[in-house]
C-alpha cells in the first residue's frame, strides 16, 4: 500500500554544469551535461523511496522517448506509477538547468503535457488509501480536487506550491492543507493574498531560507534550524529532498524540531550531488547527523 502519494509534475531534466550563470548579452562554457528525471512530485516520490517510505505518483508524461525514460527511472525507484497518465502524440515537460560552480541554478524548459491531469483523471480510491499527500505546483483545480478528497476522508495534506505561487490560485488546496512548505518570499506571497493579516492559523508552516537552514511555525509555537555547512554542488531538488524529509519524519513523530533537522540534512544532502535525484538513503542521513554529534 502507498503510504505518501505525491502529485504534480514530472519532467525530464537536461543539466548543464557551466562556468557561470549567463548574464543578457554574454556567453558561458558548458562544462558538462547529463540527463535524468525531474520535477517536483517526482522528486518527492523518489526521495521518499530512499527513504524507505513506500511511494506513489500523480502526474503525466507523453509517449515520446523522454516519457519512457522519466517512467522507466521513476520504476526503478520502486514508485507505484499506477496514477501517471500517459498522453498519447504528446511531449514529456523538458527542462534545461544551468549550474554554476558555487551549485546555483537558472531553469529554462517548456510545460509539455506535465498538467494534463486534472480533476476528472484522479481516482479518488487511491488517494483514499494513502497515509499522506504531498501536493506540488500543478493545476490549480486538480490541486484544489486531491486536497479536498484527502481531507474528507481523514488523510492529511502537505502542499508546496512553488515557483508559480504569484500566478496562479492555490486558495482551496492550500485551506486544505495540513503542512505548507515555502520559502520566505513565498510565504509572503500567501498570506498577503489568502491571509491578510493572519498567521496561516492551525497549519504547520515550514519556511526554507536555502543554505541559511529553516523554520516550523506550529500552533504551538516556532523552531529555527541553522541547517548544515556543506559545499554545494548542485541545488537542484535539494528544497524536494528537504520536503520527502520532513514528511518522512512527521508522519512517525510530532517532534517538529526532529523533523526538521531530519529535513535540512536531507536537503544539505542532496545539494552536495549533482541532479535533481541526489537525495539521500536513510543510512546516508543517519550516519551523517550522528557525525555531527
Amino acid at each position: 500500500m502507498v503510504t505518501v502519494l505525491t502529485a504534480g509534475h514530472v519532467n525530464w531534466d537536461v543539466t548543464l554544469r557551466v562556468d557561470r550563470l549567463p548574464e543578457p548579452d554574454g556567453e558561458v562554457s558548458i562544462r558538462s551535461q547529463r540527463q535524468s528525471g525531474g520535477g517536483s512530485a517526482a522528486n518527492v516520490a523518489a526521495a521518499l523511496t530512499r527513504l524507505e517510505v513506500d511511494a506513489g505518483l500523480i502526474g503525466s508524461v507523453g509517449d515520446d522517448d523522454n516519457g519512457l525514460l522519466a517512467r522507466r527511472e521513476l520504476e526503478r525507484h520502486g514508485i507505484d506509477l499506477e496514477g501517471l497518465r500517459v498522453v498519447s502524440d504528446a511531449q514529456t515537460a523538458v527542462k534545461y538547468l544551468l549550474v554554476d560552480d558555487d551549485g546555483e541554478v537558472a531553469v529554462l524548459g517548456n510545460d509539455g503535457v506535465n498538467e494534463a491531469v486534472r480533476p476528472e483523471h484522479v481516482d479518488p480510491a487511491r488517494i483514499r488509501d494513502a497515509d499522506h499527500v504531498h501536493l506540488t505546483g500543478q493545476h490549480p483545480e486538480t490541486a484544489a480536487a486531491i486536497a479536498s478528497i484527502a481531507s474528507e476522508a481523514g488523510v492529511t495534506v502537505s502542499f508546496d506550491p512553488g515557483r508559480r505561487l504569484g500566478d496562479r490560485d492555490y486558495g482551496d488546496a492550500l485551506a486544505a492543507a495540513d503542512v505548507i512548505f515555502a520559502t520566505d518570499r513565498e510565504a509572503e506571497a500567501i498570506l498577503e493574498s489568502e491571509y491578510p493579516g493572519s498567521t496561516f492559523g492551525d497549519r504547520t508552516v515550514v519556511l526554507t531560507y536555502g543554505g541559511d537552514g529553516a523554520e516550523v511555525h506550529t500552533p504551538e509555537g516556532s523552531f529555527h534550524h541553522p541547517g548544515f555547512d556543506v559545499d554545494p554542488v548542485d541545488t537542484t531538488g535539494a528544497g524536494d529532498a528537504f520536503a520527502a524529509g520532513f514528511i518522512a519524519t512527521h508522519l512517525e513523530t510530532e517532534d517538529v524540531e526532529r523533523a526538521l533537522e531530519f529535513a535540512n540534512a536531507c536537503g544539505a544532502l542532496a545539494a552536495s550531488q549533482a541532479g535533481a535525484r541526489g537525495a539521500p538513503t536513510m543510512a546516508a542521513v543517519t550516519d551523517f547527523l550522528d557525525d555531527r554529534f
